[in-house]
């Protein structure tokens, strides 16, 4: 029988079932037992190594120390050594928590939870009675991080970059300003995702995109093949001054968006409908003749009639909408299809909903980040159309494309 299983047989022997996984129950009991066989042995290493030196050290009894897991607080017998110089790798000296505590309180935070209901969260859960301060102090420890993370190296080369905004409310002296957040989400050659950055700005212009600009080819990312933009102000004069090669995309997803705001929700999928005939058009000479045709629709029936205030949205983007006729299929399906964008700006507009507002833009950042994270953290693979589309790439962009 070997060491483990004569431990279970005693955690489980006499117990009542229906406790086995209760608060304090035998999760709990055997995740005291197993750190504190893993203590034991981390000891029994440090001795070892010791008496190679001839020091003389030996073991010295053990103190308790109360440490907070991800279910509940356990009290642990920490072993000691005579000389004082044994240093536990699992559990070091001052710490109170172990990782996945943090953790859970970071995987609360991200989900848009306030400091408040994260404590009462884990005071319902586990009876843990979790201080304000020690619930900023776990979540606080990441800005060092987050600073890295926006300054980390980049990829060379990006075959798409997606920059989009989020409106935020933030306090800002003394006042709650609506200040705008900015993401730009990157696909690399072989289709994985990459958020680049965030920056927060309260005003956006071409000298705010500049230095946006400067800053992603700072961190060495020298050329993006398409960037797509939603009508962002300077974007594109910004964009050619320090990548020119680069071609200037509007959003079509945001462009329908936008026009769907002006049509009655009854009249709307008639509306999407006739304006699928206009993006999907074989080039940019047809869709204008069926941009035309959705404007001067027959009366009382056709959309451009009832919604006039849609065709001049189309109008005034139109330089930046001809790129995307030029497309291929595949690679247009691959601009419009922004699946990857609108999932990440749901969860953080989620996440920012239930704040009304922050403190300060390093909290709005903290917050931001943590569900930037959170949510790459499942991109695993390319999305479906990628395959056809990166030998569309090759072939339009040869050398640039680089994998």
């Amino acid at each position: 029988m070997t060491i483990e299983k004569e431990l279970l047989d005693r955690l489980l022997a006499g117990r009542d079932p229906r406790e086995l996984f209760a608060r304090d129950g035998l999760v709990d009991e055997l995740k005291k037992a197993l750190s504190e066989r893993i203590l034991n042995t981390e000891l029994d290493v440090h001795l070892d190594s010791e008496a190679e030196k001839g020091s003389g050290n030996h073991r010295n009894g053990s103190s308790k120390k109360s440490m907070l897991t991800g279910t509940s607080k356990v009290t642990l017998d920490i072993p000691r050594d005579r000389s004082g110089t044994f240093d536990p790798q699992l559990i070091e000296k001052y710490q109170r928590r172990f990782p996945e505590f943090d953790n859970k309180i970071i995987s609360m935070y991200a989900r848009g939870m306030s400091v408040r209901e994260i404590r009462g969260h884990l005071e319902d859960l586990y009876g843990i009675d979790v201080s304000p301060d020690l619930i900023s102090a776990v979540t606080n420890a990441v800005l060092d991080e987050v600073t890295e993370w926006q300054n980390r190296p980049l990829d060379i080369c990006y075959t798409i970059v997606f920059f989009d905004c989020l409106r935020v409310k933030i306090r800002d002296e003394g006042f709650v300003r609506n200040k705008a957040v900015y993401i730009a989400l990157g696909i690399l050659p072989d289709g994985t995702k990459h958020v680049l950055g965030l920056w927060i700005e309260q005003t956006e212009g071409a000298k705010f995109w500049l230095r946006v600009m400067n800053e992603l080819k700072n961190r060495g990312l020298n050329d993006i093949l398409i960037a797509v933009v939603d009508g962002l102000k300077g974007f594109p004069e910004a964009m050619n001054a320090v990548f020119p090669q680069t071609i200037v995309q509007t959003c079509i997803v945001h462009l329908i968006r936008h026009s769907m705001n002006f049509a009655a929700w009854k009249d709307r999928r008639d509306v999407a409908k006739a304006l699928k005939a206009v993006y999907r058009a074989k080039d940019a000479d047809a869709a204008l003749i069926a941009l035309d045709g959705f404007e001067n629709g027959p009366p009382k029936t056709g959309e451009g009639e009832k919604y006039p205030a849609i065709v001049p949205g189309w109008r005034r983007n139109w330089d930046l909408i001809i790129p995307f006729f030029a497309f291929p299929e595949p690679v247009r399906k691959i601009i419009y299809t922004t699946n990857a964008i609108e999932t990440l700006n749901s969860k953080l507009r989620r996440a920012v909903r239930t704040r009304g507002h922050f403190p300060s833009d390093e909290a709005a950042s903290k917050l931001l980040y943590f569900v930037l994270n959170q949510t790459s953290n499942g991109w695993k693979s390319p999305p479906r159309e990628w395959f056809m589309a990166k030998t569309q790439f090759a072939v339009m962009f040869g050398e640039r494309f680089v994998i």
